[in-house]
């Protein structure tokens, strides 16, 4: 595993989730929603877009879900870093939000990237990736029983900040 520290809007985790999809199936008294079709969650500057989220909420209120794609392509994920005009991007086989732990793991074909701006800067592919937005730190796994077969390697491009013209 790679521990690298990035750091996402932390006021997102206080944020409403707000979910667009085809369908709802709603189940109050296990408080658990299936959303279903084209969906689309936002939570802050946190988004994630698949074919399918299932999210639980616990009695204290703290919100957990789990995104998949349609057949054949992957789930999405982007948030902004706090307080920095960068955003940190995913797209994995599966996605996982934990409300309570502020944090997005992507499993299988995972890739998570780094955008300064609108240009492309760290890009890392691995079978799982975890982002902590608490403790500001993602972490690679080339190699993952939650993920299946690999090669257990995990592949990163890391672009050094550019220096500031001084006056």
């Amino acid at each position: 595993m790679v521990p690298l520290s990035i750091w996402a809007e932390k006021a997102d985790r206080d944020k409403p989730m707000n979910i667009e999809a085809d369908r709802l199936d709603h189940d109050e008294l296990k408080q658990i929603s299936i959303f279903k079709g084209r969906v689309v969650a936002t939570k802050g500057t946190l988004i994630l877009r698949g074919a399918l989220l299932e999210v639980r909420q616990d009695p204290e209120g703290y919100q957990y879900g789990v995104m998949t794609p349609p057949p054949g392509e992957r789930a999405f994920y982007r948030q902004k870093r706090e307080g920095l005009n960068e955003w940190m991007e995913g797209e994995a086989d599966r996605i996982e939000y934990d409300g309570k732990a502020d944090r997005v793991t992507l499993i299988q074909r995972s890739e998570l990237r780094r955008y300064r701006g609108t240009e492309l800067s760290d890009e890392m592919h691995g079978q799982r990736i975890v982002y902590e937005n608490l403790t500001d730190q993602f972490m690679v796994d080339g190699k993952s029983a939650l993920a299946g077969p690999s090669t257990g390697r995990i592949r990163a491009v890391l672009t050094p900040k550019k220096k500031e013209d001084k006056p």
